[in-house]
């Protein structure tokens, strides 16, 4: 079978890394061309466009790069073509992707959408679009199995699979000997894998930092930004460490974390957080008024209550998120209780997504 896979971000390059692996364990002649990264490149070949090219967010950097966009678009649409696979698979990046689908459909490709548009929260009317141009979504919150009942689309609940990515995780015993690190405890920065993210949030992380010299602050650098980037937010109490993270979290007390899946992460790793979030005010305004959820970070939505502390854009200063990082620490008065909550948190996920969404891609097959 032949797979044309599309994953615009560095988690979906994760996921679709992983499902390549299933999907080549099930089928031995199995053809991929994708979309992704370095992780999905490690397991198949046939990368196309690497994600670093064309993750975008926020409503007004998508305006200001709309025609690259439609660009790319148009660049993958030829490939897809090209290639003439068995099927599409897509990885969230709900903005590019439904269009893809609908191209695909057009041309009678089937279609799989793996890791919903998070259409519970907003844009609900691109679930019609799910409907009409998508033969199987795949689910990974248990909240979502509900909640979409009421559309017309075929589901399959696979379970999450960041649950497969942590459990088959190895720390490295060298760690701290290999990034020259010292004997301080260690709190895990995690601003974003976006440059406008890292922009907006890191700052005032390294501004944290300063107030707590018998720490030592690591950030987990992110694969697809250049290390010259991060050159000026080095300094001798913040280090940071590149294509780690989860050796960072694995070796840390606490973290503050940008909003996005590295919440659920540092969660299933049953490390304390602060999610901070900070937007380009425009597209906070348009947000505000168009998200119906009352959360932003996947912790707090799959336990529907507020389990993590969110410091959503004003809020997210430095008094504050002192206030907060101190109330996650051993002895405060946050601490436990999160760890709690982090455990009902795991008791919703199983093992072996990957492996059950590429049974249920071949099943469709």
């Amino acid at each position: 079978m032949k797979y044309f896979i599309v994953a615009g971000e560095a988690s979906g390059d994760l996921h679709g890394a992983n499902l390549i692996k299933s999907i080549k364990q099930k089928d031995n002649s199995a053809q991929f061309n994708f979309w992704g990264g370095d992780k999905m490149a490690h397991q198949a070949q046939g990368l196309l466009m690497h994600y670093k090219n064309v993750s975008i967010m926020g409503f007004v950097e998508v305006l200001m790069n709309l025609r690259s966009i439609f660009k790319n678009m148009d660049v993958c649409k030829k490939q897809i073509s090209s290639f003439d696979p068995n099927v599409v698979i897509l990885i969230d990046y709900p903005g590019f992707n439904l269009r893809i689908a609908e191209f695909c459909k057009s041309k009678g490709i089937k279609v799989v959408y793996y890791i919903s548009p998070k259409v519970w929260a907003w844009k609900e009317n691109r679930a019609k679009k799910l409907e009409k141009f998508v033969d199987l979504l795949l689910l990974i919150f248990p909240f979502e199995v509900d909640y979409f009942k009421k559309w017309d689309v075929k589901t399959a609940y696979v379970g999450n699979p960041l649950m497969d990515e942590i459990h088959q995780f190895k720390p490295n015993p060298s760690f701290k000997k290999l990034n020259q690190l010292s004997e301080k405890p260690i709190i895990a920065l995690l601003p974003g894998s976006r440059k406008q993210e890292i922009k907006t949030t890191l700052p005032l992380m390294i501004k944290l930092a300063q107030s707590y010299p018998n720490y030592q602050f690591l950030v987990a650098g992110a694969p697809s930004i250049s290390k010259d980037f991060y050159a000026d937010f080095e300094n001798e109490n913040v280090k940071i460490i590149y294509s780690q993270t989860y050796d960072v979290l694995s070796q840390s007390i606490a973290a503050i974390v940008c909003s996005g899946t590295a919440t659920l992460e540092t969660a299933l790793f049953n490390i304390p957080q602060v999610c901070a979030y900070v937007a380009h005010p425009i597209s906070y305004r348009i947000a505000k008024m168009l998200v119906k959820v009352k959360y932003i970070s996947l912790v707090n939505l799959n336990l529907n209550r507020e389990a993590i502390c969110e410091l959503i854009q004003d809020d997210f200063n430095v008094n504050r998120l002192k206030l907060e990082f101190e109330a996650i620490m051993p002895n405060g008065n946050k601490r436990d209780i999160l760890l709690k909550d982090y455990a009902t948190l795991r008791n919703f996920f199983g093992v072996g997504a990957s492996d059950k969404a590429a049974s249920e891609i071949l099943k469709l097959l």
